[in-house]
């Protein structure tokens, strides 16, 4: 349970990573409408999007991270604007956040939410704070859903032309996903002896063999008369595959045994090899799925071009309409930072916020603090 929670704190709470201290002197950064942004708003926004490219490209983010940082006072502009906006088309994000939280605990193995708290708790996490950021990125997908996505329309020439420039890009590898059923014909590991050293394994036993092969040859007449073949590696399967049913995964030309290779790439989807003696014991292999190389009609995957045009054309809107909601709104920037999605159009406050504005936008910090205001 300490490693699940430990890489869960890492993972998820990485906004707890700023510390939050009582009575600090926190620099107001930005205002939007009536809230404001802090430095320590900042901070926490510039460790959770490192991680995140941390996360997406452990090999490279610090070439990435040089053009990200940039941008995080946009991104929390741009969260409160859509915020605020969810507000006012009453999008609140409530049975979103029941779910999230529940897939979460599933995630990490624990019974009840109260548990999911406690391990944020351990992790000196405050777990209102969570629910809170989990709501305010729901929130936020689902007002560029509504106001963004349902606006875009794609039609079948778009798709057409979408996949006649792409062809490399959808040009796939031959591929076979797979699911084994093993009847292992190897003896128990001996222990080591007194010195710690590895004792040679002991020989096959000949009866085991012979009952493995004849258990493996029953279980393959089973799935030709209709068997459940995920049913069957359940419970008869002694590979390490057993509890998922045997699956093995996907694999490409070349990344299997040539035997292997051979029996399984010449079946169709859904057919099953015949027993095959291997060096752990007697298996079936099935194809779960495969995938022919070459280009793959565009029937087979229309909804997937219509997937990566949608993705493509609602970066371009969403930016357009946090513009849009930007020159409706008054937002003011402290000399220094630059927002970098502002607009020419837009409108600073004529008022500057008052310590009391400010003191009542801290509530919604919730934490104690003392604002130097600007």
């Amino acid at each position: 349970m300490i490693k699940k929670i430990s890489v869960f704190a890492s993972a998820v709470f990485v906004f707890a990573a700023v510390l939050h201290a009582d009575n600090i002197v926190d620099e107001i950064v930005a205002r939007v409408d009536d809230f404001i942004i802090t430095r320590a708003d900042i901070e926490r926004g510039k460790v959770a999007s490192m991680q995140e490219l941390k996360d997406r490209y452990p090999g490279g983010w610090e070439a990435k991270w040089n053009d990200r940082q940039k941008d995080v006072l946009r991104d929390l502009i741009d969260e409160q604007l859509l915020l605020e906006k969810g507000k006012q088309i009453g999008i609140t994000g409530d049975t979103e956040v029941v779910k999230r939280l529940n897939e979460l605990r599933q995630q990490m193995g624990l019974e009840t939410i109260e548990d999911l708290e406690k391990a944020a708790q351990q992790q000196g996490v405050s777990f209102q704070d969570f629910k809170d950021r989990i709501r305010s990125q729901i929130i936020s997908q689902q007002v560029i859903a509504r106001e963004v996505g349902s606006r875009i329309r794609i039609s079948n020439d778009d798709v057409q032309k979408w996949y006649q420039e792409h062809q490399k890009d959808i040009a796939a590898q031959e591929e076979v996903k797979l699911s084994e059923l093993l009847l292992s014909t190897q003896p128990p590991k001996p222990p080591a002896d007194k010195d710690n050293k590895e004792v040679q394994p002991m020989p096959e036993d000949p009866a085991k063999v012979a009952q493995a092969e004849a258990k493996a040859k029953q279980l393959l007449e089973e799935l030709h008369k209709g068997a459940d073949f995920a049913e069957l590696a359940k419970k008869n399967s002694e590979g390490p595959t057993a509890d998922k049913g045997g699956d093995l995964g996907v694999f490409k030309r070349g990344e299997l045994a040539k035997e292997l290779e051979d029996k399984t790439f010449s079946l169709k989807k859904g057919e099953t090899t015949d027993v095959i003696r291997t060096k752990q014991g007697f298996i079936i292999l099935k194809v779960v799925d495969r995938q022919d190389a070459g280009v793959p009609p565009l029937k087979q995957i229309e909804d997937k071009v219509r997937e990566a045009i949608y993705v493509e054309r609602l970066e371009p809107a969403a930016r357009a309409y946090l513009t849009k909601l930007r020159e409706e709104a008054y937002i003011d920037i402290k000399t220094g930072f630059v927002d970098s999605g502002a607009s020419p159009n837009q409108s600073k406050p004529v008022i500057v916020a008052s310590a009391d504005a400010a003191a009542a936008n801290s509530a919604k910090h919730k934490k104690k603090k003392h604002f130097l205001l600007f």
